[in-house]
């Protein structure tokens, strides 16, 4: 996939990095109004090229992927401007909090990002580099929230084993202690298939118990989707690279699978690993992160920020792009989508056929996203909250116990417990039927009546928002690191000016989508220092 993505430019990139990098070593000597070359062209360079080399730059979309990229975008000294074009009246897409005037907030999207891995520490370099440091809400590991995590089977919440003595013992609901099924996958062959179903993979290591309750639960709480039909090598590929390089998930693990990105870390991120933060959030919400971004990018002076201007249709000429919008025309030497699948596929032009028909294979799931307020400390555990498998409730995935990582979000007025209850995803259908239909009363019926059978809880909520989140989460089903890679050598072979990023291709947290914006903009330009 590296090959495929170091094309991602227009037009091809000479041998030895980006065409912009390649053309740094090269004096130009200027005489009145004309430029002459002291050196001959690079490969692949045109005159024309040289003169109007990257000057504009698109970035279509502006949830956080879209802004990730156009950060990026904004440090490149061989970018002139960016336009950066959100169809709606809001940045930060997913990324999305309430808080109410008496200062209690609530997510309505993700609500806690890890700072672990490079993906992680570049995050927290972009929070550091922005200025919003002193708002950060560190979780350390030895926090309850992040040794308590509960899965609801049998009717009862049982708690995840933790650590080397949670490993050693059986705990209920699963019949056997952990490590004796992580002794016997060092036993186990390696797979021979390029990619398989998530189920179907930790099954054969680690047995159809863990499969069945631990994995199922995981992916509904991740991805809220359905681990049969979900990509090992896509959705977690950290354990399939396990497998391929060491022929063991615990191995692998152990040992180390391979190179990994590498980022250094600033000075916030060096702080998260001395105090070993698990998540981390942000004083008024995790909605204020890309609220940060976008005054950073104003204030860049590069960027221009538009709302209400969704890409109607795209248009590709010698000189690039022409980007259709409902009122006007725009220009541009460049493009990066961190649009969703559909509405990408229903702008591109009509001759990209094989790249629209990959892009529309690409699915999608529905979560109601219902928050809920109580008086007084309700839960009858702490911990992070609780997930359920499949099998014990298809239309409810989980509960987060948000007063209990996050304190700092509560009202200050009195005591209160705030919870969040996820619904759908893969089920949305099955259960509620279409999300055009169904209603916010409905929605707060079942994730109410949830709350009281899992959790005990009997009174009525004080406060509640239903936030349907339609369309929010890709599916990385089988084969899709095929249909990613068929895209991206399409659009090298064809020498496209147009870079892809956000949730659709390489990672669905929060993490993965800025990094996916890193990417973008670094395999077009070359390092961003």
């Amino acid at each position: 996939m590296q090959a495929c993505s170091a094309g991602l430019c227009f037009p091809p990139r000479p041998a030895g990095g980006s065409r912009l990098a390649a053309l740094s070593s090269i004096r130009i000597l200027r005489r009145r109004s004309c430029a002459t070359w002291a050196l001959p062209l690079p490969m692949g360079v045109t005159w024309r090229w040289l003169v109007t080399a990257m000057k504009t730059v698109a970035v279509l979309g502006g949830g956080i992927g879209g802004l990730a990229a156009a950060y990026y975008l904004s440090k490149s000294v061989q970018v002139t401007k960016v336009i950066l074009l959100e169809s709606s009246s809001r940045y930060g897409g997913w990324l999305w909090s309430t808080q109410r005037l008496d200062g209690a907030v609530f997510e309505h999207g993700p609500r806690g990002i890890r700072p672990a891995g490079a993906v992680g520490l570049n995050t927290l370099n972009l929070v550091q580099d922005i200025g919003l440091e002193s708002e950060i809400l560190p979780v350390p590991y030895s926090h309850n929230s992040s040794k308590n995590r509960y899965l609801y089977v049998n009717e009862k919440l049982h708690k995840m084993p933790s650590g080397i003595w949670g490993a050693l013992q059986t705990v209920s609901p699963f019949s056997r202690p952990i490590l004796h099924s992580i002794a016997k996958e060092i036993m186990v062959k390696k797979g021979k298939e390029d990619d398989e179903t998530i189920h179907s993979f930790v099954s054969r290591r680690l047995g159809n118990e863990l499969a069945d309750i631990a994995i199922d639960s995981l992916c509904r709480g991740v991805f809220a989707g359905d681990c049969r039909k979900l990509s090992v090598r896509s959705c977690l590929p950290p354990l399939y690279k396990a497998e391929q390089r060491r022929g063991s998930i615990v191995l692998g693990m152990l040992l180390g699978s391979g190179q990994d990105q590498v980022v250094l870390p600033g000075a916030l991120a060096q702080r998260s690993r001395e105090e070993s933060w698990a998540q981390w959030s942000l004083l008024k919400g995790l909605g204020t992160f890309p609220e940060a971004i976008t005054d950073w990018l104003a204030q860049s002076g590069k960027v221009q920020l538009c709302r209400h201007a969704a890409a109607k249709k795209l248009h590709l000429s010698p000189s690039g792009w022409e980007i259709q919008l409902d009122d006007g025309t725009i220009s541009a030497d460049h493009v990066i989508s961190a649009l969703p699948a559909e509405p990408l596929s229903s702008i591109l032009p009509p001759p990209m056929e094989p790249l629209i028909k990959q892009v529309q294979e690409i699915s999608f799931v529905t979560v109601a996203v219902v928050n809920l307020e109580f008086k007084g400390a309700v839960l009858p555990v702490e911990g992070f909250g609780h997930l359920i498998p499949s099998t014990e409730d298809k239309g409810v995935l989980g509960v987060v116990y948000d007063s209990v990582p996050f304190p700092q979000h509560n009202s200050p007025e009195g005591v209160t417990t705030r919870l969040t209850v996820m619904m759908g995803g893969a089920w949305f259908q099955e259960v509620f039927g279409s999300p055009n239909k169904v209603s916010e009363e409905h929605l707060l019926a079942v994730a109410t009546e949830a709350v009281r059978v899992q959790l005990g809880v009997r009174a009525a909520p004080s406060w509640s928002k239903v936030a349907l989140q339609k369309n929010c989460i890709p599916q990385y089903y089988l084969g899709h690191w095929k249909r990613v890679e068929c895209m991206r050598r399409y659009i090298a072979e064809k020498s496209l000016p147009l870079s892809l990023a956000g949730a659709c291709y390489d990672g669905v947290s929060v993490n993965d989508v800025i990094y996916s914006g890193r990417m973008a903009v670094e395999n077009l330009l070359g390092p961003i220092t």
